[in-house]
């Protein structure tokens, strides 16, 4: 096989929990027309945390793949990412390695903590950027040819705004920044909203406003918070794709999702994302950092398309999906102090070569941590007052929260804490995952 040099190699990640042999595929596709079409060395990440049976047919899946060239499969199961991990912070020389590991690889799910496997495993890969993809989405189509977003991340990512702005259709960004490169590179969804909420909106809008703006802070005035409703998790709308276009700028962090961007190396190499386990938006937290910090970014309208799985529609599968919901909320008395702090510290969040501080968004991690939680008190008053008006499986899981109150106030504060200490012991792990490589772990 024909390889690129390093300098050229790029991630290109899909975390999984569940059967998507069919997301797989399309993500291969992906990766092939990356190769093809920017000449980069791709290494297209499976991070397997499924079951045997699904992770044995998705291995078949990987099998069946057409050779490409420039394109490196690494399919890792749990096992294999445990000991990469064991590896890196063995070398890393943390105060208290098994606490670490549990942050990294906690026994619940985690979409902040996937992601920073994925981060680190890049390190170790050597790849210069990380490009995310979710199993429950899907590419559109247009004229034929699947849409795919990594078109304009390789366009951009990690070029000096002032030569990037010729690969967009928009320049947005004030001549201040344009010395600085692009380091996040993004768009949205269509289809089916991203938190699973659509059925209480159904069934009373008030309630679902009421509830829905439990995530902005307490004191915003009632009309910002109408729009926080009207803007939250709607994604991109239902508009298809029809041609591209693209705006260089600092992105909006409404305006962009998780399962569809792409990250430099000098932002995930600097801080990762919060290891909280069983709350939805964990992994959204990059997207507010670099722009707070005036990184420059790409917003781009080839979104992807979202679609439910057949859990979510399970009382199982609705139970565990609101308990997100709610661990999203109480953790947004932390965050919202700390986006707060940023947008406030701007430049300050930089060094003086203009990259990320780590040590400054930990300190103001462990500030918000010591904020009185009444505010979240009051938050799961509301919650359990709203689902109780829903009634029927609502009011049953208000019982289910209402149980669990002390817990959901404490796991909320310390899943904060767990974000700073992660923070900083970051650095060293991603040197520790350079040094160390992927090594066996390659599967």
């Amino acid at each position: 096989m024909n390889r690129t040099t390093t300098a050229d190699r790029i991630c290109l990640a899909l975390p999984t929990n569940r059967a998507c042999s069919a997301a797989l595929a399309e993500i291969a596709e992906e990766a092939a027309y990356a190769a093809r079409t920017f000449a980069v060395d791709v290494q297209l990440l499976i991070l397997d945390s499924s079951d045997d049976a699904t992770r044995a047919e998705h291995a078949r899946v990987v099998a069946d793949l057409p050779a490409t060239a420039n394109v490196t499969v690494h399919h890792l199961d749990e096992a294999r990412q445990r000991a990469f991990l064991r590896r890196a912070i063995e070398r890393s020389g943390p105060a208290a390695p098994e606490r670490m590991l549990a942050l990294m690889l906690p026994h619940d799910l985690s979409y902040g903590a996937c992601t920073n496997r994925a981060f680190l495993i890049a390190s170790a890969l050597g790849c210069r950027s990380v490009h995310r993809r979710d199993s429950d989405c899907t590419y559109q189509v247009h004229d034929g040819e699947r849409v795919f977003p990594i078109h304009h991340e390789l366009a951009s990512l990690g070029r000096p705004a002032a030569e990037a702005s010729a690969a967009v259709t928009e320049t947005a960004l004030a001549a201040a920044h344009a010395h600085r490169p692009v380091s996040m590179v993004g768009s949205s969804f269509i289809g089916e909203p991203s938190v699973d909420i659509a059925e209480i909106e159904r069934l009373d809008s008030a309630v679902y406003h009421d509830v829905v703006s439990l995530w902005g802070p307490m004191d915003w005035p009632e009309e910002r918070k109408r729009q926080l409703v009207d803007d939250s998790f709607k994604g991109a709308g239902t508009a298809p794709f029809t041609g591209d276009r693209s705006t260089l700028t600092l992105v909006d962090p409404m305006r962009v999702d998780m399962c569809n961007i792409g990250f430099h190396h000098e932002v995930y190499e600097r801080v990762p994302l919060p290891p909280a386990t069983d709350t939805i938006g964990s992994d959204y937290f990059l997207i507010h950092l670099v722009h707070d910090a005036a990184l420059p970014g790409v917003l781009h309208n080839r979104t992807v398309e979202n679609f439910y799985t057949p859990f979510r529609r399970t009382d199982a599968g609705f139970r565990s999906y609101q308990m997100r919901f709610v661990k999203f909320l109480l953790s947004m008395l932390y965050f919202n102090h700390v986006y707060d702090r940023m947008g406030a510290a701007g430049a300050d969040l930089l060094d003086e070569r203009e990259h990320l501080r780590g040590d400054t968004v930990s300190g103001l991690l462990r500030e918000s941590a010591e904020l009185d939680r009444g505010e979240n008190i009051w938050r799961l008053d509301r919650v359990s007052t709203a689902y109780r008006k829903l009634g029927g499986r609502y009011t049953e899981f208000a019982d289910l929260m209402d149980a669990r109150r002390g817990r959901l106030l404490d796991e909320a504060r310390q899943d904060t804490e767990d974000f700073a200490r992660l923070i900083d012991a970051w650095p060293e792990l991603v040197r520790a995952a350079r040094e160390t490589g992927l090594g066996s772990a390659e599967g």
